[in-house]
């Protein structure tokens, strides 16, 4: 039977550690697939919990500390899992705890992530995240806004900014084909783990990328779009609000190839 744990710095989390967490909302995470006890990304899982910590409590955990408590955690569990690591300050979010206090690390494995098949309708709602660039907690509207998609008979919601630009979906990075090059949406979001690798894989195979501000106007000339995170490099969208797509399986394949030529890393 698979053993899944959740750690504190390490260690397994007591109902001490956890009982002020059920009531605290000011942290980070980063949320990985760990297959065969290895990770692709590793490099910027760790530099996103850097920079975050920096940013919301002055203060990081040293890099080896947190890939040591990472690998605690992979190597108390099966193989392939899925593995959320959440920072945080004991203090909680209802004081101004000081830069020299250095964050703890929550860490909770479970089963592999299951992808969604696609193709998937979007809803286009109005909404921007706080802090965009981080992946902080506590998000009440990512899940309102996909119950409110669902109910509407949307599978999911994708978000349009105040300046009518497309950004990003609930848990998902958004990315388009024109036909010729993928096209990332130009907008205030979070970078996700995925779309980093797949950046930096798909300049080094030669698929040409481009940068531009999208609008729910612009979708009728692209050639194609998908969802992206943690679980999937790719999963099909064939509509964003009343806007339909088109199916673009050699977009999908080129996205899926970048993402099998990052190499998987040891913890």
């Amino acid at each position: 039977m698979a053993s899944y744990v959740v750690q504190r710095n390490g260690r397994a989390a007591t109902a001490e550690d956890l009982g002020p967490l059920a009531f605290a909302g000011y942290a980070h995470f980063t949320a990985m697939q760990v297959r065969g006890g290895r990770v692709r990304g590793l490099d910027l899982h760790l530099e996103r919990l850097r920079s975050a910590s920096v940013e919301m409590f002055g203060r990081a955990m040293p890099g080896e500390r947190v890939r040591a408590c990472l690998r605690a955690a992979v190597e108390a569990g099966p193989a392939d899992l899925s593995l959320r690591a959440t920072m945080y300050v004991p203090a909680g979010g209802d004081v101004a705890a000081g830069a020299d206090v250095e964050p703890d690390v929550l860490v909770r494995t479970g089963p592999p992530a299951s992808v969604p098949r696609g193709p998937l309708a979007l809803a286009a709602v109005e909404h921007e995240r706080t802090l965009p660039a981080v992946k902080h907690v506590g998000e009440v509207a990512k899940t309102y806004f996909l119950r409110r998609a669902a109910a509407q008979g949307f599978d999911d919601a994708a978000f349009v900014d105040r300046r009518g630009r497309l950004s990003e979906a609930t848990i998902w990075n958004l990315a388009f084909w024109d036909g010729t090059a993928v096209v990332w949406p130009v907008a205030e979001m979070l970078g996700g783990i995925t779309m980093g690798i797949l950046r930096r894989r798909l300049e080094r195979l030669g698929v040409p990328q481009r940068h531009r501000e999208i609008t729910p106007a612009d979708l009728p000339a692209l050639a194609g779009a998908v969802v992206m995170n943690s679980w999937t490099p790719g999963v099909a969208v064939h509509r964003i609000g009343t806007v339909p797509l088109p199916e673009a399986p050699s977009f999908l394949e080129a996205l899926h190839e970048a993402y099998q030529a990052e190499p998987l890393t040891s913890l």
